[in-house]
């Protein structure tokens, strides 16, 4: 297995905060949901997860720093002391496996039976022989999900490191770069230790037209000046579909509706849409029209400058 510190690119004085960064860095870019059917992203990914499991943990980096344990977690072979196999387990080099009169030979198959033993579990009698349990490290992940899924919430299937698939429930009203905690489902941990969580971090894509305050969903609509000054009906957009909306005679620019119920959360608990009204002039210069206002601005003065307080 490679280098712990060569595979995450920190120094071997890197900190515990260097580190994480490194690895949240590259956890990110390998993520095998940004990879789909990519095996070398996969691998990269898992080596990824397995350094950081390993610097995360004060006890294994410092062993690992030491020489005491390889970059895979387990045991370097020592240099035993003369003076015979029995008094080196009298001294405690093997202590909780039987003490004087047992052979080398005998340790060596009791330690070969716990590691298969305890393979099961995730763990290495080899790596946490007469240590205590430690917890795994938590998984970080980013997942994006659309205007919709956040305001309604949504059910999203993202891929573990161990490969395993997870469905993950996005509560309704979501905020951008909030983290969901998934217990339990992280980085699996040692000696019996429980497992770490999943960190997901929500990633709303931008909506062309629709943005949110708090649990309302706004949106900005278009009106011509017909439709504003004969109250119209028109058609405007919601994240349930389409909805006919009768505009108020007279509107105006800046003039706002209220669409009830529309807005993010959950049913029955669900914010208003808010829609705004801009009129809109024809893109050419039409001189009918033109003449005809002026016609009726000269029997029908008023000043819109001064009625707001800019003359």
């Amino acid at each position: 297995m490679e280098d712990p510190y060569k595979v995450l690119g920190v120094a071997r004085d890197a900190t515990a905060d260097q580190i994480k960064t490194a690895y949240r860095k590259l956890a990110r870019g390998l993520h095998p949901d940004l990879h789909p059917d990519d095996k070398q992203a996969e691998d990269r990914f898992k080596k990824v997860s397995a350094a950081y499991d390993m610097l995360s943990d004060p006890k294994k980096k410092a062993r690992f720093d030491a020489g005491e344990i390889d970059a895979s977690g387990a045991e370097k072979a020592r240099t035993r002391p003369r003076g015979g196999a029995a008094g080196a387990a009298g001294a405690g080099g093997f202590g909780g496996f039987g003490g004087f009169g047992e052979s080398a030979q005998d340790i060596f198959d009791e330690l070969l039976r716990r590691r298969d033993k305890g393979r099961a579990k995730g763990w290495s009698p080899f790596e946490d022989a007469g240590a205590a349990p430690t917890a795994g490290a938590d998984a970080q992940f980013s997942l994006k999900i659309t205007f919709a899924e956040a305001a309604l919430g949504a059910i999203k299937r993202i891929t573990l490191p161990g490969g395993k698939n997870l469905d993950v429930k996005v509560p309704a009203a979501a905020k951008d770069n909030s983290t969901l905690r998934l217990k339990g489902q992280g980085n699996p941990g040692r000696g019996g230790g429980a497992a770490g969580d999943a960190l997901i971090e929500i990633k709303i894509e931008p909506h062309p037209f629709f943005a949110r305050q708090g649990d309302d969903v706004t949106i900005t609509v278009p009106v011509t000046l017909a439709e504003a000054i004969g109250a119209a009906k028109i058609t405007v957009p919601t994240i349930d579909g389409k909805v006919s909306v009768s505009l108020p005679p007279g509107a105006n620019s800046g003039t706002t509706l209220r669409l009830k119920g529309k807005g993010a959360g959950k049913e029955g608990a669900r914010g208003d849409q808010l829609v705004t009204l801009k009129v809109m002039l024809p893109d050419r210069a039409d001189d009918e029209l033109a003449d005809f206002l002026k016609k009726w601005e000269a029997r029908n003065p008023y000043d819109v400058r001064k009625k707001e307080g800019m003359e």
